[in-house]
C-alpha cells in the first residue's frame, strides 16, 4: 500500500490548510454559538474543496479533514461530504446525482446523517415514521441521510420534518430528528448502509487525527515556554514521555484512517480497516486530548483557552465513533464471520465491502449510538 498524496490531494491538502489557518482562528472560535461559520463554509465551497472530494477520493478528503481537525474549524465538512456528496455521487441513481450532487459541490445544500439503522425509524414505503435522539450539524443541514431499521437510506429534506435543538459536548449544532410519515427518496439498495458507515468511520476519524495533532502541537509549544523552577516544562521527563505517547497514538489514529480511506479508493476490502481506524480515535483519540489538556497544567482547566475545544471535540468523535469496546466487538464479530441461528443477524460477511459502486448502479456512525451523546 502507497499513502502518498497524489498531486491533486496534496494540492488541495494545501489550500485546505491555509482557509482553515485564515478563517478558523481561537479568536473568531470563541466569538461563534454552535453554528456553522458561514464565511468559511463559502469560502470552502467556492474554492472547490466540497467538489474536489469526488476526484481525489476519500483518502483526500481524510487529509482535508485532518486540516480541519487542526484548528476545530466549526463547519460540517465530514458530515456533508459523507452523507451528502459521497452517499449520492456513490449509491445515487443518474438523475439523483444530476439533482443533488450540485448544491453539495457547492456548499449551498448541507447533509448530515441520522444512524445508526437501530434508531428505530420505520419506512412505509417513502414515508419515514421513528425518533433519532441526536443528529450531528441537524440544526445546519437541508438534508438528512435516514438510516431506517432495515437498513435501507432514505434522504429526507429537514424542511420536511420537525428538528429540536440538542447540545452536545461539541458545538456541532446538533438536534434532534423526529419523523411522522416524512417523505424520504431512497438511497442506494443493498449493501449501501454498510458502506456509507464505513465512510463515515474514516472520515471521522480523519477529523480526530487533526483534532489530536493540534492538541499536541499547543501543548508541546505551551510546555516549551512555560517554566518552573527554572526550566521549561518540557524538559522534565514525565513530560517528554506523556507527550511521546500522545504522539504515537495521534501517529496510530492517523495510518488506520489513512489505510482504510486507502482502501476504499482502491476497492478493495475496507470495512474491516474502517472499524480498525474507529477504534484507534476512539480510544487513543481520548487519551490523547486528555493529555493535552493535563500537559497545559492549570490553564488546560480554563473553558476559554484553545485546547479545551480540542477537548471537547476529541470526546464528541470519540462517543459518536461508539465507545471503543463496542467497536472491538463488532470487529471481532466481523473476523470471526457470521454466527449461527440468529447469533449474529444481518452481520455483513467479512470481505464483502470491496469499494464504491461504480457511477449509475444502485447498490442497495452509524458511529454512534442514542445513548453517546
Amino acid at each position: 500500500m502507497d499513502f502518498t498524496p497524489t498531486e491533486e490531494q496534496s494540492a488541495a491538502r494545501e489550500l485546505a490548510a491555509q482557509i482553515f489557518g485564515d478563517l478558523s482562528t481561537p479568536e473568531r472560535l470563541a466569538a461563534r454559538g454552535p453554528g456553522t461559520d458561514a464565511e468559511l463554509w463559502k469560502a470552502l465551497g467556492s474554492s472547490g474543496l466540497i467538489g474536489a472530494v469526488r476526484d481525489i477520493g476519500l483518502l483526500g478528503l481524510v487529509l482535508l479533514l485532518e486540516e480541519q481537525g487542526r484548528t476545530t474549524a466549526q463547519v460540517p465538512f465530514a458530515a456533508s461530504c459523507v452523507y451528502g456528496l459521497l452517499a449520492v455521487d456513490t449509491h445515487g441513481t443518474d438523475e439523483q446525482r444530476a439533482r443533488l450532487l450540485p448544491g453539495f459541490e457547492d456548499g449551498s445544500a448541507v447533509a448530515t446523517g441520522a444512524f445508526p439503522a437501530a434508531s428505530g425509524v420505520r419506512a412505509d414505503g417513502a414515508a419515514l415514521t421513528g425518533r433519532v435522539a441526536w443528529v450531528p450539524w441537524l440544526r445546519d443541514a437541508s438534508h438528512v441521510l435516514v438510516a431506517a431499521a432495515d437498513h435501507s437510506l432514505w434522504m429526507v429534506r429537514t424542511a420536511d420534518a420537525r428538528v429540536e435543538d440538542v447540545e452536545l459536548t461539541a458545538p456541532w449544532s446538533g438536534g434532534r430528528l423526529l419523523l411522522d410519515g416524512t417523505p424520504g427518496e431512497r438511497i442506494g439498495g443493498e449493501g449501501a448502509y454498510e458502506r456509507v458507515l464505513a465512510d463515515a468511520r474514516t472520515a471521522f476519524a480523519g477529523v480526530q487525527a487533526g483534532v489530536c495533532a493540534g492538541s499536541l502541537a499547543r501543548a508541546v509549544e505551551y510546555t516549551s515556554v512555560r517554566e518552573q523552577f527554572g526550566k521549561p516544562l518540557a524538559a522534565k521527563q514525565a513530560v517528554l514521555l506523556r507527550a511521546a505517547d500522545a504522539y504515537m497514538d495521534t501517529e496510530a489514529i492517523k495510518v488506520t484512517a489513512y489505510e482504510a480511506a486507502w482502501r476504499r479508493d482502491e476497492l478493495l476490502g475496507y470495512r474491516e480497516a474502517a472499524l480498525t481506524a474507529a477504534w484507534w480515535a476512539a480510544e487513543a483519540g481520548t487519551r490523547v486530548v486528555h493529555a493535552g489538556q493535563h500537559l497545559h497544567g492549570g490553564m488546560g482547566a480554563d473553558l476559554d483557552h484553545p485546547v479545551h475545544r480540542h477537548f471537547l471535540w476529541g470526546r464528541q468523535i470519540a462517543a459518536y465513533l461508539g465507545c471503543g469496546a463496542e467497536v472491538l466487538a463488532e470487529l471481532g464479530e466481523l473476523i470471526a464471520g457470521p454466527v449461527p441461528d440468529g447469533g449474529n443477524a444481518g452481520q455483513v460477511p467479512a470481505g464483502e465491502i470491496a469499494g464504491p459502486v461504480p457511477a449509475g448502479e444502485i447498490a442497495g456512525p452509524a458511529p454512534v449510538g442514542e445513548e453517546a451523546r
